[in-house]
């Protein structure tokens, strides 16, 4: 028996869990690992198993470690696991953390000279000489980093029985228009699956097994999710300034846009520009909206900060406009490569004095794609900034779902006066900020129609119903209780929540929002096979907050908040708008940048739930 393969028959072997365990790939940041590890996920995929992909990356251009794991479930959980039962170790800097990390009896593939088989008896060790074998199938030093990705590629091919096949196909195309580059990379995946399969006398206890869970399903990240939705619903002009992690919301909508909105001739039916910061990106995104474009800007929490008092003159002026907020970890710069649900209160009454904004919250994909094209009709509807929060977990990472379905209705323009329409009315008799339908909107003219009488001068605070400047104090009032009559009739426009009722009837409740969902239909699973516990789910979706989630605190006796942030904004926004649910809330919090894990959510609440 070689070293190598005693090494790698340290642990007795077990039973093999098929299509149930979690890969966690640990490697140097700029090393072109995406590709290696898109590769793996489409193989699992391809393969018919359902599969989630996470990217935990540091906030530099190159040299930190970057992990990805990959959860391989055929039931379907996609939760966050913090715990891989198979390590591909190829960061020096991080190799002893993350064997640490790692479940007993897990795969440890490694770079061969980091000699990792000495620091754990209960996993089994899987040494590969990256730099040997990479030297063999590449002679071009430049290109070793790269290429040794697709080498631990196919070692795992290997080890955990994935189709070579698959891999083939996914590798075509990766590099569909470059024949070269596919030889090269698929040369270094079966030059480590031959030595997988010479070297390692005894597989781990994980195998991935053809099933046909995937058909038709498709594999994308939440925010082109997010640009397909704006791109669908008629987005004109798109603002933006580049911020970590909404960037790519801008990026994907551009190229949605240039490849479908264009005419015939070749004449774009859209405009994108790249501000020169948040602040004037949200300006340009309120003139637009006030001149009758459809209207989107993405950042995140710092971009909000920084558009403040912008959006208040959209709120008070009634100006359409959608921004979508990609969460990240906060306040200021904060983290901005990880993770957080932390701008729902800056977000909820951004700017100062008194002002309330519709948010909506989006958990899937699907609901990314739903929520945006929503939130352009709601914004002109309710003549408002409306606010798309989605959050880095959900838009920079890989997440299987159903092909999004082509929209059946037509978009929605709200309260837009015509010309003919104005002719009808008695001279005299219109006001731009006038409720004639005692529902807190009024109705709006768009710039260069041609009518004597229709144009108007947008004011902020300060104006009367025909929008003349006045400082009159009830007139103030006037205005302020109208657009809070406003946020209430929008109400009933937005996503309702989802309940899931327990199997049993229980008093004990859990509420949630966003991607924090993916661990609460887990950990519900777990708690009540593991623990005999039943607990009814609410998941919230947009607010202002809907009839349901008051009638949800009133059925049960307290009711647990989960959310990503410190200082338990939601628990704070429903103490605001719903005082009589205070005594009920008992707030589970998570604010280390990585996504909730189903077992330690399972654990806080049985401990809660035995302690009580």
């Amino acid at each position: 028996m070689t070293p190598d393969t005693a090494a790698a028959s340290a642990v007795t072997a077990t039973a093999v869990n098929v299509n149930d365990f979690t890969i966690l790939v640990a490697t140097v940041n700029g090393t072109g690992s995406q590709t290696a590890n898109s590769t793996l996920i489409r193989t699992i995929m391809g393969m018919g198993v359902p599969v989630s992909g996470k990217n935990i990356f540091p906030s530099n251009i190159q040299g930190l470690t970057t992990w990805y794991s990959i959860r391989v479930c055929e039931a379907g959980w996609t939760s966050y696991k913090s715990r891989p039962d198979v390590l591909i170790a190829m960061n020096p800097a991080t190799a002893l953390e993350d064997v640490q990390k790692c479940v007993a009896g897990a795969a440890v593939i490694y770079d061969a000279p980091l000699g990792l088989d000495k620091q754990r008896k209960d996993v089994r060790y899987y040494p590969v000489p990256f730099g040997k074998l990479v030297k063999a199938v590449c002679d071009k030093p430049a290109l070793w980093k790269l290429v040794q990705n697709m080498i631990y590629v196919g070692v795992a091919a290997e080890l955990l029985s994935l189709d070579m096949a698959w891999i083939e196909k996914a590798l075509k195309k990766a590099f569909a228009s470059k024949a070269k580059a596919f030889a090269l990379n698929w040369s270094a995946v079966q030059a480590g699956a031959t030595y997988a399969k010479e070297t390692f006398a005894e597989k781990p206890a994980l195998r991935v097994e053809h099933r046909n869970l995937t058909t038709g399903k498709i594999l994308i990240d939440g925010n082109s999710a997010t640009a397909l939705g704006a791109t669908m619903a008629g987005l004109t002009v798109l603002i933006w300034y580049p911020i970590t992690p909404s960037s790519s919301v801008a990026e994907a909508a551009t190229e949605y846009l240039n490849k479908y909105r264009k005419t015939p001739e070749g004449k774009s039916t859209f405009a994108v520009v790249q501000a020169e910061d948040e602040l004037a990106a949200i300006g340009m995104c309120i003139g637009a909206g006030w001149s009758g474009a459809r209207t989107m800007t993405a950042t995140s929490g710092p971009g909000i900060s920084l558009m403040s008092e912008f959006l208040g003159l959209g709120y008070y002026a009634e100006v359409p406009c959608v921004v979508v907020n990609v969460q990240r970890t906060g306040p200021s710069t904060g983290l901005p490569t990880r993770t957080m649900q932390g701008d729902l209160l800056s977000t909820a009454y951004v700017s100062h004095g008194d002002t309330k904004h519709p948010m909506l919250l989006p958990a899937t994909p699907e609901e990314a794609y739903e929520f945006t094209q929503q939130a352009f009709d709601l914004a002109e509807f309710a003549q408002t900034p409306v606010f798309v929060m989605s959050d880095l977990d959900l838009g920079m990472n890989n997440w299987m779902c159903d092909p999004f379905p082509y929209p059946e209705t037509p978009i929605a323009r709200g309260k837009v006066l015509t010309k003919e329409a104005f002719e009808k009315l008695a001279p005299g008799s219109w006001g731009r900020y006038a409720d004639v339908d005692g529902d807190g909107v009024a109705w709006r003219t768009l710039p260069g129609t041609e009518k004597d009488g229709m144009a108007y001068f947008t004011r902020g605070t300060g104006h009367d119903e025909k929008a003349r400047y006045t400082e009159d104090g009830d007139v103030y009032v006037k205005n302020l209780d109208r657009l809070g009559r406003k946020m209430d009739t929008i109400r009933g426009r937005l996503p309702a929540p989802v309940t899931v009722t327990a199997a049993r009837p229980t008093k004990v409740g859990i509420l949630a929002f966003g991607t924090t969902h993916y661990a609460v239909v887990e950990s519900l699973d777990q708690l009540a096979r593991e623990r005999g516990l039943a607990l009814d789910y609410l998941r919230i979706r947009a607010f202002p907050f809907a009839d349901e989630v008051k009638a949800f605190f009133a059925s049960h006796d307290h009711v647990y908040v989960l959310e990503q942030n410190r200082d338990a904004q939601m628990a704070a926004l429903l103490r605001v708008e719903l005082p009589d649910v205070s005594a009920k809330i008992r707030s589970v919090l998570r604010y280390d940048g990585f996504p909730v894990s189903a077992r330690e959510l399972t654990d806080e609440i049985a401990s809660k739930e035995s302690a009580r």
